[in-house]
């Protein structure tokens, strides 16, 4: 249990379990318009996810690391020789794989980089000065879903278009709109618990408006609503029910662990192992039930 523990903290620490959750999300995405996998988009994915986290660790590095009242911010400052290493290795891996895929995939991927990068500097004018978009009421984990859901669907997406495998547009939407929505409810968990540090930096987050506890049910509402639009969806039957059990399961974490322990700081990267969690859940569905 000692080294189940240690691997999960280790994985937070490092941004290895985002830059796995960000891959698996990118290959759910080939799982539901049933095409086979481009390992190469899956690893621009999960590189270039791990390579912004990274950058915004460092740049976020406080005067005195040691002093901080984070533990991960102690822990992996007096180790920073572990960011710089998977950071390397990623942007190898990275530099490989953008010469597997398309030009115009590349300039999408750039494009998304921009959209990203728009979260922490200043694109927008919001009470009479120049802000990123996280310092926009309510605009956060928007602003997030949408990056995301950008990277993890439509990236994928525009690579089949430009390898003519072809893309049927209403699921296209469809998918966009779940995962955006999916997105929302991993994302609120982590504003839930942030609320008096993010009052700190004067950050006008969705909990902030609402309250804890409204904002805990509208978190239950998005995983119903998202349940209710998987059920509705035209996609293969094994992999709804493989997403609807991960739905059920994170309703479950939610209410017995991450809620219960709003105030813990590790208790809410549960939501992150969730997204590969999904992706398991929808891979082994397909895999044990292909005809259904």
């Amino acid at each position: 249990m000692k080294l189940v523990t240690r691997l999960y903290y280790f994985s937070i620490y490092t941004n290895l379990l985002i830059a796995l959750a960000a891959a698996a999300q990118c290959a759910l995405t080939y799982i539901f318009f049933e095409k086979p996998f481009n390992y190469y988009i899956i690893a621009i994915e999960g590189a270039a996810t791990l390579l912004l986290y990274n950058f915004s660790l460092i740049l976020s590095k406080p005067a005195d690391p040691a002093a901080s009242i984070y533990r991960r911010t102690r822990w992996i400052f007096s180790r920073e020789w572990l960011l710089w290493l998977n950071g390397g290795c990623a942007l190898i891996v990275l530099v490989y794989a953008v010469f597997h895929i398309d030009f115009y995939s590349l300039l999408f991927l750039g494009g998304i980089g921009v959209v990203s990068v728009a979260y922490s500097f200043p694109v927008a004018r919001y009470g009479g000065k120049w802000v990123g978009l996280r310092q926009i009421p309510g605009m956060k984990i928007f602003h997030i879903a949408l990056v995301w859901t950008l990277s993890s669907v439509c990236l994928p997406a525009f690579q089949l278009y430009r390898e003519g495998a072809g893309v049927n547009i209403q699921e296209l939407s469809m998918l966009f709109v779940l995962k955006f929505v999916f997105l929302l409810v991993c994302t609120l968990p982590f504003d839930i618990r942030d609320i008096r540090q993010d009052s700190y930096y004067h950050l006008k987050t969705i909990p902030n408006m609402l309250g804890a506890d409204r904002a805990i049910r509208l978190c239950y509402a998005l995983l119903l609503l998202h349940s209710l639009g998987i059920v509705l969806s035209s996609f293969n039957l094994s992999l709804k029910i493989g997403i609807l059990l991960t739905n059920l399961t994170i309703g479950l974490v939610l209410s017995a662990v991450v809620f219960r322990n709003k105030d813990k700081y590790h208790y809410a990267y549960l939501l992150d192992f969730a997204l590969v969690v999904q992706f398991l859940f929808g891979f082994l569905s397909v895999a044990i039930f292909p005809d259904m």
